[in-house]
């Protein structure tokens, strides 16, 4: 055998090698026969650069820096899925599919919490890895999932194949990575989720290779082809060809079934070596998946089980107060540093005085905490039984932490206040939502930026953004400013003069009034002026206005410092006027509308606005006070509730026959 022969039987070698270790778990030989072999593998291809393959084992541990990722057109769409939360929900979601399909079987699998990934083989070679990016495209990051050792290179089967799966960091990974990151004096990465995307887009593929990710496969696009009939038996032929399939999987028949095994690995999760924060809901049939199809955003024949938040405890180290924008308190738990739901936690809000009293919260207390939504840490309750003695009640401070003024609470009210116009914290904040998108969409007026100008004494107030441009020479000598970044901040502060009424008066964080009640009263009235001069019963006539709004909008405009403040902006060019849009009569004008499930024709936003313009008053939860319920797919928990209240109900496809009607 020549040493050309010879470096293909390694390859071969160590790829069989390879799978039995990482897919199957059930090595043949021991490490050291792998790593003598690989050795003499790299020997010899050093030898004949000539018979260089991108996809030979010893690919895995060499690094390659790239430029950048190339974006790549999915075969077909690479969709997420519509999330559920109980029981009833997975009832309702195996009603609609006993509707459309006789005798459904389902499988339900592990939902990963990692990076959505899709593989490309031809000839029995590994070609491309893509990410799922926007579904529609996403970028070429083979050469990070070549350094995946469970992930092969090479398939027996030379028919064109593709596969779908998540690329996860297993937990022992990330530990690992979070100590080498210590030891380096660099920051630790949040979570396992987050370490495998970053380490997935890295362009130096010796860095994602040090950092041990894994993958798990579960959708085979090529299951036609290969005369698949089942999900569970894609699973299977997957698997045949050296991907890596999960075995904790079940066919079920009904709800209970699946049911039954949810809570059957909801218990071992924490024991699992990799993160999952749900399960997923297929049909069996690939034929009946194939038929019912997909909406624009999620596919019918599938839905995603949420695990109910996880609840830990940790030691509650101090509390802090944080000041906003409209001078609002926030107290803020410092906790001591513990691992939820994948993520380190050391922070959570409190909400107010009322909160930390009811929750019976002290320093030094043992407390509950869990994410909400699996995002949002939170303080569950505190656990007195395990109190020692060294803990001590928090008394609300009555100062403002940043200024020193007194605080304020207002009756009716819960939050403590700041009410000096001109403390430092306010200021700064105010200008933030100023320029934040939702409000006056200054673009390259981001926090930090704000922030390093305030302290260079540039910015002290929102009148000052409309005259940094008299400030060029200042601002060219401070950190990441050059003449193309000025321009473009000089740019978007000029284009924000030009947005309407209602967006300014967003933007002005006048308490009370959010987005949707600034977009009423510009609407009402047109212009600063009309509106400024209202008195407060003017304003409660106004519906969706109520006393403690007309109260805030009166006394934001009574306030001599804001009046002033609205006669440098006029000075300045700032738009004051709202054109007026006729509300178009239709089946929703003047009914209050709440939106859930998937919707196939718009996203909620769109939807929200489309009911808008149609005289709607669109909430975001069911009540008594609910006129209608407009539903997609996977509608859950609020379609319940106004069954049960008798609310109207209509589906999509109705809701769009109305909207066409309505704009004939």
């Amino acid at each position: 055998m020549n040493e050309q022969e010879r470096i293909f039987e390694l390859r071969k070698i160590l790829e069989q090698y390879s799978v039995e270790y990482y897919v199957y778990d059930d090595p043949s030989v021991p490490d050291q026969e792998y790593d003598r072999l690989l050795e003499e593998l790299q020997h010899l291809e050093a030898k004949h650069p000539e018979l260089y393959d991108a996809n030979s084992p010893t690919q895995r541990i060499i690094g390659k820096v790239l430029d950048g990722f190339e974006k790549v057109t999915h075969t077909s769409l690479m969709l997420s899925l519509a999330d559920i939360f109980n029981l009833d929900e997975i009832r309702q979601f195996c009603e609609r599919m006993e509707q459309s399909v006789d005798d459904p079987e389902y499988v339900v699998e592990c939902k990963y919490d990692g990076l959505a990934m899709s593989l490309t083989y031809e000839n029995g070679q590994f070609v491309r890895a893509v990410t799922r990016g926007d579904g529609t495209v996403g970028e070429d990051v083979s050469n990070n999932v070549r350094t995946i050792a469970s992930i092969p290179m090479h398939i027996p089967d030379n028919r064109p194949v593709e596969v779908r799966g998540e690329v996860f960091m297993p937990k022992k990974s990330f530990e690992e990575l979070n100590e080498r990151q210590k030891a380096e004096g660099k920051p630790a990465f949040a979570n396992p989720r987050n370490a495998a995307a970053g380490s997935i887009r890295q362009l130096d593929s010796g860095i994602c290779a040090k950092r041990k990710l894994d993958a798990y496969w579960y959708y085979f696009q090529s299951a036609e082809a290969f005369g698949v009939l089942t999900q569970e038996e894609a699973l299977e032929t997957m698997s045949k060809l050296h991907f890596k399939v999960n075995p904790i999987r079940r066919v079920c028949k009904n709800a209970d079934e699946i049911w039954a095994f949810i809570q059957e690995i909801a218990a071992q999760r924490e024991q699992l070596p990799y993160e999952i924060d749900g399960m997923v809901i297929k049909l069996n049939s690939l034929a009946d998946s194939r038929r019912l199809g997909t909406t624009v955003k999620v596919p019918r024949y599938a839905i995603a089980y949420k695990f109910p938040a996880e609840e830990v405890q940790t030691r509650l180290l101090d509390i802090n107060l944080t000041v906003g924008r409209t001078g609002k308190i926030t107290p803020n738990a410092v906790l001591e540093p513990v691992r939820v739901a994948g993520t380190m936690v050391q922070a959570a809000t409190l909400h107010n005085e009322d909160q930390i009293a009811q929750k019976d919260l002290r320093i030094h207390d043992i407390v509950v905490i869990h994410k909400a939504g699996d995002i949002i840490p939170e303080v569950v309750r505190s656990v007195p039984e395990r109190r020692d003695g060294s803990q001590v009640p928090y008394v609300f401070p009555d100062h403002c932490p940043v200024c020193g003024r007194k605080l304020v609470r207002l009756p009716g009210e819960a939050a403590h206040y700041c009410i000096n116009p001109d403390c430092q914290a306010r200021v700064v904040e105010s200008m933030i939502h100023f320029a934040s998108r939702d409000a006056m969409d200054i673009d390259s007026l981001g926090d930090k930026k704000i922030e390093q100008l305030h302290e260079a004494g540039l910015l002290d107030s929102i009148e000052d953004i409309y005259e940094l441009k008299d400030h060029r020479e200042e601002i060219s000598q401070l950190p990441g400013y050059q003449t193309k970044s000025i321009d473009k901040l000089f740019d978007s502060i000029e284009a924000s003069k030009k947005q309407p009424l209602g967006i300014l008066l967003f933007g002005l964080g006048i308490r009370q009034v959010g987005k949707k009640a600034a977009m009423t009263l510009a609407q009402h009235y047109g212009s600063m002026d009309a509106l400024m001069a209202a008195k407060k019963e003017d304003l409660t006539s106004i519906r969706d206005i109520g006393d403690i709004t007309a109260e805030s909008v009166t006394a934001f405009f009574s306030d001599e410092h804001n009046r002033r403040l609205i006669d440098v902006l006029k000075a300045d060019g700032l738009n004051m006027i709202q054109e007026k849009t006729e509300t178009k009569r239709s089946r929703f004008t003047g009914k209050t509308v709440v939106l859930t499930g998937s919707l196939e024709r718009y996203t909620r936003n769109e939807a929200k606005k489309v009911l808008e313009e149609l005289g709607a008053n669109v909430t975001s939860s069911v009540s008594k006070k609910t006129d209608l319920v407009i539903y997609g797919t996977a509608a859950g928990s609020k379609l319940t509730k106004a069954q049960q209240l008798n609310v109207e109900t209509m589906p999509e496809e109705e809701f769009i026959q109305e909207v066409e009607n309505a704009e004939e």
